[in-house]
């Protein structure tokens, strides 16, 4: 691990050199460069020769008094978790030579004030199953050795190894368990060793004086120098903008524009170091194997076989290739009974004959061997809502009910200001004043209040993406076999808590020589209207789904996390509290992103080519972060204060009086945000004794300082930023970022094949414009003679259908190996009995919620979780069972 220069004298000693290697501002690339502000450290140690430990079980002392003889003899016991690489080499395993472990002191020798020499062993395997591979031996450790703090690992396999955890039995204070669940490059790879410390968790501050330079040493090498590919082996984690996302070499029509910077401001990726294009020297190119991500990050063996996760990727390379060679991609379904068909007859695939397929997607592949032996069928699962209610998505009261408890409730947005008013230039936008008259609005709602009483009241609430989506209509319908609109839709709270929708407002802007043109849309009795309503609610719900996929969804969890887990493995060292506390709520996420970016997010990906932007999708979520993002308003409270969906009131549940009181994304949320809080508050209670210490803290800080003016960089200088000086800060700061990774993403993510698998309740595109924008159109006339038909025409294709479809049943499945917060504590957690304490209150809490949330959902009176054929809000349930159950809050974005 360091780099060591052993010279001879004549007196047989050695002096052992640790440097650090040479950092890259004086012109050279290493993994072991410190901090260049710092100067380099030297540390000498004198032993004899044969006083660095034990090879083979023997070990050759130093000499030493007889007082310092004494010694105890520790077995060690390995665990390698047999992974898909294969697990050891059983060479390598018959020459004793598999892995070799070193012991290092917590203590410093108190004659030389150095670090104490490690105890090196090599373990011995012993024993192996399907799963696992045991390694024992046994050695002497003398008692001047103090505590053990640290074991630093070398693989001598030619391969990789997953190594679990090492366990030390025979200490006086008991037996030391390190839990490991990582990855360990070969040293024909890579010869530094990997550093593992014990489940004690030490601020900066605290760290005992033999691991300080360990502690400091390891995070240098996972840092790395900002140079070079990464090799899949390596844990180095450094900063990137989104690049990678075109393929301009293969095509110029799949050139996309850099985001992360000042034309697209974006939050940071982790940087891979792939060659730039020939095409185009500011894009880094596509790989043609899997995407860089350090290997920490890596699924596990399990989750990776699971079929949530290689099914994506088959997806990617089997599946849709079959789906695009023979569905014709631009046919829409002629009518509806042939989307019934998707879950009951199925889609018959000739080119579908590859058997694995059928245990990749068994909600998906079926085998028919009774028409032609190992022809596959592909058949949907009925979504919850159809299967309770064909017709539930044509219901007014349905959509308004999904906007509060749906896949989106987190959009809603109290009317305070009145007429409605664009902010965008009237120069090139039109008219800014809204279509949505007061006229309108009071002949919708006359039998119940006034405008002016709906609106103090807070009865009047608004779905606007009227100035987002506006600047990109002339450049999306441009593209073939998209449309788009600006929109705004109002909903009127009514008597029993339910929304009613009121209007719809779409809006085109003055382009190709013709004038401003907007409509306003009403619910409606006569057939015309009654279909021109719903051919405006399509439009509405794909600027939702858009909205949903591209920026509650991608942008919010999955995109603006990614910084916190690269500043967090950069400044936080392993052995940090905020580290193990944060641990969990990252597991997964950086690959996850990773593989969306090599089929979901990328130039022709499937958000792409089946949502309403296409290929200005990502660039629409640039946006969205550039205006709209703020750090302290992902903070649930803070969220639906800003929105009006609540105020504070310290007299309420939560601090927090509800604008809606029946709204259940807003009410199970709280319970959970408050429980993750307490938990967050306990914990660094724990830690933190010292007002001072979390301004103090230099890891932490560290941590801060970077994801603001790095991995947020682009937003480095808002002044919304929260300060971290207080433990009251911390605690803010933590609690935020666990409630994204958990319980907002839980609520975006796993409802969506659900809410979203009939397509025609959550349509991801609308591919054709109102046929009132130009009656002279075919589109009126179609329109008028079959309105059916031209609602399908708008829908999404066939193959966009069957493709979101399939992308969503994976999507929306917990894999087996998921981890549920509070369900699983972490090794250093229960090593601690007072924070073990607290999380089992924490778990307990959770499991109440359970019950709350079953009792709401029993709720006859709360009609927007309940009532004939409606799905019961379980979103924020925090436990589940594998596979695709519209419940479940995992610690992290896993999926």
């Amino acid at each position: 691990m360091l780099r060591t220069q052993i010279n001879q004298s004549k007196n047989n000693i050695f002096q052992v050199s640790k440097k650090p290697w040479p950092c890259n501002v004086h012109g050279i690339s290493a993994p072991w460069a410190l901090a260049s502000s710092r100067p380099l450290i030297q540390r000498k140690l004198k032993v004899k020769r044969g006083s660095v430990g034990c090879r083979n079980n023997n070990i050759k002392a130093v000499a030493v008094t007889q007082a310092e003889k004494k010694s105890v003899k520790v077995r060690v016991t390995v665990t390698v978790q047999l992974a898909g690489s294969g697990g050891p080499d059983d060479k390598t395993d018959l020459n004793g030579k598999s892995i070799l472990l070193e012991l290092v002191s917590s203590d410093l020798d108190p004659k030389t004030g150095q670090e104490k020499e490690t105890i090196k062993v090599h373990v011995q395997k012993t024993a192996q199953n399907q799963e696992e591979v045991k390694y024992e031996t046994e050695i002497e450790v003398p008692s001047r050795f103090g505590e053990v703090g640290a074991i630093l690992v070398e693989n001598e396999n030619p391969k990789e190894i997953y190594l679990k955890d090492v366990a030390l039995h025979g200490f006086i204070t008991g037996s030391l368990r390190i839990s490991c669940n990582s990855w360990i490059h070969s040293k024909d790879d890579n010869p530094s060793k990997r550093v593992f410390f014990t489940q004690k968790s030490y601020l900066p501050s605290e760290t005992p004086e033999g691991l300080k330079w360990l502690r400091e040493e390891e995070l240098v090498q996972l840092r790395g120098n900002g140079h070079g590919e990464r090799k899949s082996y390596e844990r180095i984690y450094d900063y990137d903008v989104y690049n990678d996302l075109g393929d301009p070499d293969s095509s110029d029509d799949l050139k996309r524009p850099v985001l992360g910077g000042k034309e697209n401001p974006y939050p940071r990726r982790c940087r891979t170091g792939r060659p730039r294009c020939d095409t185009d020297p500011a894009s880094e190119k596509r790989s043609n194997s899997s995407v860089y991500v350090p290997r920490d990050e890596a699924f596990s063996d399990v989750k990776d076989q699971a079929f949530n996760t290689k099914a994506l990727y088959s997806y990617f390379r089997k599946l849709l290739p079959s789906l695009r060679a023979y569905i014709d991609g631009s046919n829409e379904f002629p009518v509806f009974s042939r989307i019934d068909d998707l879950f009951n007859e199925g889609v018959n695939l000739p080119s579908l004959k590859d058997s694995s397929l059928r245990t990749l997607f068994p909600r998906l592949i079926k085998a028919i061997s009774d028409i032609k032996q190992g022809l596959l069928l592909l058949r949907f699962e009925t979504p919850s809502p159809m299967d309770r209610d064909r017709f539930f998505w044509l219901s007014d009261e349905e959509f308004g009910r999904q906007t509060l408890a749906g896949l989106n409730p987190c959009c809603l947005q109290l009317v305070t200001e009145w007429p409605l008013k664009s902010k965008l230039d009237p120069k090139v936008f039109g008219t800014p004043e809204s279509a949505i008259t007061t006229e309108i609005v009071e002949r919708e709602i006359r039998d119940f209040c006034t405008i002016d009483e709906a609106i103090k009241q807070k009865k009047l609430l608004i779905l606007d993406y009227h100035d987002l989506l506006l600047p990109f209509v002339e450049q999306i319908r441009q593209l073939e076999g998209t449309t788009l609109y600006g929109s705004r839709t109002l909903f009127f709270l009514t008597i029993d808590g339910t929304l009613r929708p009121l209007a719809i407002e779409l809006t085109r802007p003055p382009m190709d020589g013709k004038p401003q043109w907007k409509q306003v849309f009403t619910p409606c009795s006569h057939s015309t209207d009654l279909w021109l309503w719903r051919l405006a609610k399509a439009h509405v719900l794909a600027h939702d789904t858009g909205y949903h996929q591209l920026v509650s969804h991608w942008l919010r969890t999955h995109c603006c996390t990614e910084p916190y887990i690269i500043a967090a493995n950069r400044h936080l060292s392993a052995m940090h509290p905020i580290h193990r506390l944060l641990h969990p709520h990252f597991r997964y996420t950086m690959e996850i992103n990773a593989r969306s970016r090599e089929g979901l997010i990328n130039a022709d990906g499937t958000i792409e080519s089946s949502f309403t932007p296409q290929k200005y999708s990502i660039l629409l979520s640039s946006v969205v972060y550039d205006k709209q993002w703020q750090f302290d308003l992902q903070a649930l409270p803070a969220d639906l204060i800003h929105r009006g969906m609540a105020v504070k009131d310290p007299n309420a549940p939560h601090g927090l009086r509800l604008t809606i009181e029946d709204y259940p994304y807003a009410n199970d949320g709280l319970l959970l945000w408050d429980a993750i809080k307490q938990w967050v508050t306990d914990y660094v209670n724990r830690y933190y004794t010292d007002p001072n210490q979390v301004e103090s803290d230099k890891e932490l800080q560290a941590w801060w300082e970077e994801i603001r003016t790095v991995g947020h960089g682009d937003k480095k200088d808002e002044p919304w930023w929260p300060v971290l000086k207080t433990k009251q800060d911390l605690v803010e700061i933590i609690t935020t970022i666990v409630w994204v990774t958990s319980g907002h993403h839980a609520a975006v993510n796993f409802g969506q094949y659900n809410y979203a698998g009939y397509f025609p309740n959550r349509p991801t595109i609308a591919r054709t414009n109102m046929p009132t924008e130009d009656p002279s159109d075919p589109e009126w006339e179609l329109f008028m003679k079959k309105p059916e038909l031209a609602l399908l025409r708008c829908f999404p294709s066939q193959l966009q259908a069957i493709t979101v479809m399939s992308v969503l049943d994976i999507l929306s499945s917990h894999s087996p190996d998921e981890e549920y917060l509070g369900q699983t504590i972490e090794p250093s957690w229960e090593d601690d009995p007072i924070v073990k304490a607290k999380f089992e209150v924490f778990s307990g809490r959770l499991k109440e919620i359970e019950g709350i949330i079953d009792g709401r959902n029993a709720d006859r009176k709360l009609r927007n979780r309940s009532g004939a054929g409606v799905v019961p809000y379980e979103l924020l349930k925090p436990f589940s069972e594998p596979g695709v159950t519209g419940q479940g809050v995992p610690y992290s974005i896993s999926i």
